[in-house]
């Protein structure tokens, strides 16, 4: 799955460096003087590592992965849960079920005509299982690619027209999603479909994604380069996938409460991040960092006893199924009562604080960067963290509040939500590098979704920084007595009435749908 857009566009902060600051909400004068300083010391990147490290150990006995629906997730989650126990908290786990898909071996395509190589390749998540060779056929393809994304590739049946039942498809990324494309040539009569970018920056490299739901023959993915190449024909090649799909996979939302009276017992801050990692590899930043940073909040929270001083409730939850479509987050939302929704004061959510090259990225809850703002309150958590930064001399970036990670669920039901991210397989740019330090040129996380994001794929200044930022705007919530955004209810009443119907990316906040 894709991890939120980040943007250079702006980056914010109150010293010299500054480029640019969007105009947000400003929070409020009270929140702004809480006083949170015991919990951010209390968390530090030693209690993270320490997670971190077990994790590590968990994918380390479970095939190397600690993905949903495999024993390396179970192992984690049955972890975070003993943990929370221990430090006093009520845990309880709630059990879903959501298709499940794997790559038993590593996709392969194979050109044998009119030139002999192996071209790189990704078995699309839901491919189906097979070997077949065949006569590649181009359908509807924009070559050279357009400035913007537009390409309808395989997007209608009528694309297929004059198609050759027994070829192999070839289709370019674009304007639906891969399911309709892989569904219109199985139809017309593939053997196979290969999927390639379709050419803009940042379009271009392998592509690897999801189709969402079962195709019954192979789905492979490749760069614009490989496609554009093989479109230039004819080419004959071989596919290979070998994939294993279950349709009612189980898997858990681990998710707990600290069993403690607050004046606004209505008012419920809900704090997650997903614990699951892919199947490639043990997660270990995306997501073993925002796990261990929320865990280490959630246990010191407890330790300073900074709870009996709460003015509301404050819920932690790890998320299961997240790279499958953030289907953890999605069922929990889903099986709230309009009551319980209500409760929730909101969300904050932390998925991947980690990143070798990292950006302080913070949701754009108010939408100034590129006008995806969230529901009513969104805007006051941003600034939360940008007012953190602020007064740390840091500097941040907004990122799109796109609901592409676990927070979308929330903000379709209408609940302020915020958080961090420090990059995944975006480029830093020479601007980002000047301001944060690190490679330009290079990805923010090199490892993403690989069997290398391990824990060596680790910043420990990233997890220092982001981490007290996140225990920041968690006692922030929690400990200022009038709250950033008034009343909790017409807060959430009037983000129902104003929010944009923001639909949950059918494939996480990391995979790409299309």
């Amino acid at each position: 799955m894709r991890k939120p857009f980040y943007s250079a566009a702006a980056l914010v902060v109150t010293s010299s460096l500054l480029v640019g600051a969007p105009a947000v909400a400003t929070s409020s004068r009270e929140a702004r003087k809480t006083d949170t300083s015991r919990l951010t010391k209390a968390v530090t990147v030693n209690g993270q590592l320490t997670t971190l490290r077990q994790l590590q150990v968990i994918a380390n006995r479970n095939d190397g992965n600690r993905a949903s629906g495999l024993p390396g997730y179970d192992a984690s989650a049955k972890y975070v849960a003993q943990q929370l126990r221990k430090a006093g908290y009520k845990v309880r786990t709630q059990t879903f079920t959501f298709p499940f898909s794997r790559d038993l071996a590593p996709a392969e395509l194979e050109q044998l005509t009119p030139t002999a190589q192996d071209i790189e390749t990704a078995a699309l998540d839901y491919s189906g299982s097979g070997e077949v060779t065949g006569t590649v056929q181009a359908v509807d393809l924009t070559i050279p690619a357009t400035a913007e994304p537009s390409s309808t590739s395989g997007c209608e049946p009528a694309d297929f027209a004059g198609f050759t039942p027994g070829n192999i498809a070839l289709v370019q990324r674009g304007t639906c999603d891969f399911v309709v494309k892989a569904n219109n040539a199985v139809a017309a009569g593939a053997v196979a479909v290969i999927i390639f970018n379709e050419g803009q920056p940042g379009r271009d490299a392998l592509l690897e994604g999801t189709l969402g739901t079962p195709v019954t023959v192979p789905v492979v993915g490749v760069s614009y380069v490989d496609g554009a190449a093989l479109a230039a024909g004819p080419a004959t090649v071989r596919v290979f996938t070998s994939t294993e799909v279950d349709l009612n996979r189980r898997t858990t939302n681990v998710i707990a409460d600290l069993p403690r009276r607050t004046k606004n017992p209505d008012q419920v801050v809900v704090v997650g991040a997903h614990l699951d990692s892919v199947p490639a590899g043990p997660g270990i930043n995306d997501n073993g960092t925002g796990t261990a940073g929320v865990l280490e909040i959630a246990k010191q929270l407890a330790r300073t006893g900074l709870t009996k001083k709460a003015h509301r409730p404050v819920r932690f939850a790890f998320w299961g199924a997240e790279e499958k479509g953030l289907l953890g987050s999605a069922h929990y939302v889903e099986s709230l009562t309009d009551a319980q929704r209500a409760r929730i004061y909101a969300n904050l959510n932390f998925d991947m604080i980690g990143s070798p090259n990292f950006v302080r990225f913070v949701y754009d809850g108010d939408g100034s960067e590129d006008g995806s703002a969230g529901p009513a309150g969104s805007a006051e958590i941003e600034q939360v963290f940008l007012d953190y930064f602020a007064k740390k001399g840091l500097a941040s970036s907004p990122t799109a509040f796109d609901g592409r990670s676990d927070y979308g669920p929330f903000i379709e039901a209408g609940i302020p939500a915020g958080g961090l991210f420090s990059g995944a397989e975006g480029i830093k740019t020479p601007e980002e590098a000047a301001v944060y330090g690190g490679t330009a040129g290079a990805p923010y996380d090199s490892c993403y979704h690989q069997a290398c994001d391990d824990i060596t794929n680790l910043s420990t200044r990233s997890i220092d920084q982001l981490g007290d930022a996140a225990a920041h705007a968690t006692a922030t919530l929690l400990l200022s007595k009038k709250g950033l955004f008034g009343d909790a209810r017409r807060a959430t009443s009037s983000a129902k009435a104003s929010a944009k119907a923001l639909a949950v990316a059918k494939g996480d906040g990391h995979a790409l749908t299309r």
